[in-house]
């Protein structure tokens, strides 16, 4: 795979799509709310629902119907999700469902001629990262992964400062994924719980970091990871497991059976990344214990530091760039956070997070993401993300558990691109501008 002609989909863009007819895979809790949200969005028409469960496929026709839409057609077959993807009526197939069924979905997918969206993450192991990788340069298919966080407002905002040099050069990020999810591992799926425990399910199985892609998303973008630099090795290290077992022991006795298995995945695991560049991420996974929410999102830079958690914190010196904030060099300028993440909002958020708010989404970071994914489809043009970040972001899962397994020992990333990444340029400010308005 690695030796391979590079025939890469770097900036890949089809003819525009009048209408992006839609089949979506799943309609758990994420998938209902996945169909809602595509229901506001314009250009978009909901072809196809696919759901083993009759009663949640039923669920799905409700919500379209009540809403003046046609109802889709519905699979609930073993297969019927493979039976979707044969249908000539769809452009782009998204994918709800658990985590070890993303990939073969999504290949399967490309191979019809459909572009796909998974849920986060997209792969669970390197083997899968590849298959992602090679299947969408041998169709020619957008593969996107839906990391809705990398539409956030404060990483957008940075985002556009890191652009425009305000941070001057970035040595250091942090990302996070920190959300006390214990009392889902144990609810039933009717309680806001996981279809079958299948996520309580590879904590049995599984140590390691499996959710890296949230906290990593935003700040590799940051970075300009696979477009003028690359993510190049990783150490990573996990604490023992205990707040699974007390959490059930408190909540369902300690001889229950909930107590008694045993769980492999360590309480707080904690991955560094180093890139070819010689600038470094860290990356943290903690969802089993009782702290405030957090993703981290930290950057480090030879002129500025910004961080979102847990209070949103901006700090710039004299930035040599245009509109310099007039401060004598080495002072830190006596400009407040708020007025920051005013001055430099991202156009995304200044003008599709409005527009959703005026819509009543509930959630700004889910509506720019779906936006600018049928956007970007309906004009014809490359999606803000693609198969290598699905694929870099994605493979820390098994690499993070390979170093922790092996005594913390560096373990190599691969290179996706194929060296395409030291010729792909970063996005610049024009080109920004141009793919915004």
């Amino acid at each position: 795979m690695k030796n391979k002609p590079s025939t890469h989909v770097l900036g890949l863009a089809h003819p525009p799509i009048p209408v992006v007819r839609i089949g979506l895979i799943g309609l758990g809790n994420r998938g209902l709310l996945t169909l809602e949200r595509y229901m506001i969005i314009e250009h978009v028409e909901i072809k196809a629902l696919c759901e083993i469960r009759p009663g949640n496929l039923a669920k799905g026709q409700a919500l379209l119907t009540k809403d003046g839409h046609p109802a889709a057609t519905g699979y609930t077959e073993e297969n019927g999700w493979q039976q979707m993807c044969c249908n000539p009526d769809i452009d782009l197939i998204i994918i709800c469902t658990d985590w070890l069924t993303h990939t073969p979905m999504a290949t399967y997918a490309m191979k019809q001629g459909k572009h796909v969206a998974i849920e986060v993450p997209a792969a669970m192991t390197v083997a899968e990262c590849w298959q992602l990788v090679d299947t969408a340069e041998r169709t020619r298919r957008h593969c996107i992964m839906l990391e809705n966080c990398c539409y956030d407002a404060f990483a957008l905002t940075t985002l556009n400062m890191a652009r425009q040099g305000l941070f001057g050069e970035i040595m250091h990020v942090e990302g996070a994924y920190i959300h006390d999810l214990r009392s889902m591992y144990f609810s039933d799926e009717n309680q806001g719980g996981f279809h079958n425990h299948w996520n309580k399910a590879y904590c049995m199985e599984h140590t390691g970091n499996p959710y890296p892609t949230h906290g990593l998303g935003p700040v590799c973008q940051i970075l300009n990871i696979h477009r003028g630099d690359r993510l190049n090795y990783l150490v990573s290290m996990s604490t023992h497991q205990a707040g699974m077992t007390e959490y059930a022991r408190r909540t369902f006795g300690k001889e229950s059976p909930e107590a008694q298995q045993a769980y492999l995945l360590g309480d707080m695991n904690t991955t560094l990344i180093h890139t070819v560049k010689g600038k470094t991420i860290q990356l943290q996974y903690c969802t089993v214990h009782p702290r405030p929410y957090s993703r981290s999102h930290t950057i480090c830079g030879t002129q500025g530091f910004a961080q979102k958690y847990p209070v949103a914190t901006i700090s710039l010196e004299d930035a040599h760039s245009e509109g310099g904030l007039g401060t004598a060099a080495g002072e830190v300028a006596s400009v407040t956070t708020e007025e920051l993440l005013q001055r430099y909002q991202h156009p995304f958020t200044a003008t599709i997070g409005k527009e959703g708010a005026l819509k009543g989404a509930p959630n700004e970071m889910n509506y720019i993401m779906d936006y600018r994914l049928i956007y970007c489809l309906h004009h014809g043009l490359p999606l803000d993300m693609d198969v290598y970040d699905a694929a870099e972001w994605s493979c820390i899962t098994e690499l993070s558990e390979q170093s922790v397994l092996n005594g913390s020992r560096p373990v190599e990333i691969p290179d996706f691109t194929r060296g395409a990444w030291k010729t792909f340029p970063s996005v610049s400010r024009q080109e920004e501008k141009q793919i915004t308005l």
